[in-house]
């Protein structure tokens, strides 16, 4: 039985549901990352036996399960979308949203299909656009190379984010810091098209990047789809 279909115990004596433990545990990932998530912290939050919680939550991955669907709410379109490319562009920035704002999820992205309601209700509201463009087969690798692309960009930005805490430095900082050392290599001649990247390239922040490639994976899903079908 999964979390979604087990029945919650009583709330005496202290009034406890899944809705105010899950609550605590996105709290408590948002101020400390899923490191700072467990099941006795957040018994702790609620003024409530480590034990009581048992009740309700069976594991921390199952607690991870129900974090991830809380915030896919934030991800849900407030309606639907008619066209496929619109619908794949709001999951991807939706997805990106919400990951800025709770970083954590970040590091859940990308593993089991969520089964909660709303994961299943975003999957929904994804398929449910490209519904009819081609075979069954097609649409869900074209829904699953978007969610490649998006999942690793903001990995990647997450990351950057984290080091930039870490070390106290900006992109910027970092550059400044290490652009003797790069220069000296790049004047060895033994990296031209990395020289070339790095003095004729232009510099853009986190959110024209995922835009850009965004549309580059939505062009090439495009043609895929406008190819005959077998």
């Amino acid at each position: 039985m999964t979390v979604w279909d087990r029945p919650e115990p009583p709330t005496r004596p202290v009034p406890l549901d899944r809705e105010r433990i899950v609550t605590a545990a996105v709290a408590l990932a948002d101020e400390g990352g899923l490191e700072a998530v467990s099941l006795r912290k957040v018994a702790a939050r609620l003024n409530a036996g480590p034990m009581r919680l048992y009740g309700y939550i069976s594991t921390k991955e199952e607690l991870f399960d129900l974090m991830v669907d809380e915030v896919q709410a934030e991800i849900l379109p407030e309606e639907r979308s008619g066209d496929w490319r619109e619908a794949l562009r709001a999951l991807a920035h939706g997805t990106r949203r919400t990951a800025l704002r709770h970083e954590w999820l970040a590091d859940l992205l990308g593993g089991r299909p969520a089964l909660g309601p709303n994961g299943l209700a975003v999957a929904e509201s994804t398929l449910a656009a490209l519904d009819g463009l081609a075979d069954t087969d097609t649409v869900m690798r074209a829904v699953e190379t978007v969610s490649a692309y998006f999942t690793g960009a903001i990995r990647r930005e997450i990351t950057n984010l984290r080091a930039e805490r870490a070390t106290g430095m900006s992109k910027r900082d970092w550059q400044r810091a290490h652009g003797p050392h790069m220069t000296k290599m790049l004047a060895t001649g033994r990296f031209p098209a990395l020289a070339k990247a790095v003095y004729d390239g232009t510099d853009v922040d986190a959110e024209t990047s995922f835009a850009t490639g965004l549309d580059w994976v939505l062009d090439a899903v495009a043609a895929r789809l406008a190819r005959p079908q077998a």
